[in-house]
């Protein structure tokens, strides 16, 4: 957790012409959200999806299916707007409460050629999938659960 904010930049400096697109949960953006300073002074064109379910959805998915749903230190139930903290760094941010505006904000930050945050709101209980099971292989993913 905590990777993709970074390798993202990388990615985009490498490609300066190409659009990058980085993909996160909320939990693992907040491990590195402070990177939004970099891409501002860069002004790298990254359009990053918080996919923000209020919580760690990986442990939380661990918990529900190995664990009886014993949930524990794993819900978000506060943190930043994500809108705001990217305004904050003079990022467009953009909110998105189900598929058809989420639709419509990321063609709009994804054309706009600029920076971009957008929060894509999902239940607690959308699952992080697929999964790879405790000491098992890559292959022996879990796709349904």
């Amino acid at each position: 957790m905590g990777f993709g904010t970074g390798a993202a930049m990388g990615i985009q400096f490498a490609n300066p012409k190409a659009r990058v697109v980085h993909i996160a949960g909320d939990g693992s953006f907040r491990m590195n959200c402070n990177e939004l300073a970099t891409i501002s002074h860069y002004n790298l064109p990254l359009v990053i999806v918080v996919v923000n379910n209020g919580t760690l959805g990986n442990v939380r998915l661990w918990q529900k299916a190995f664990y009886g749903e014993r949930y524990s230190a794993t819900t978000l139930d506060f943190g930043p707007d994500w809108v705001k903290l990217a305004a904050a760094y003079g990022i467009d941010g953009y909110k998105a409460t189900n598929a058809a505006e989420f639709e419509k904000v990321f063609a709009e930050a994804f054309k706009s050629g600029k920076p971009a945050v957008i929060d894509a709101k999902v239940d607690i209980d959308v699952p992080v999938l697929p999964m790879v099971p405790g000491g098992r292989a890559i292959y022996d993913q879990i796709m349904d659960l």
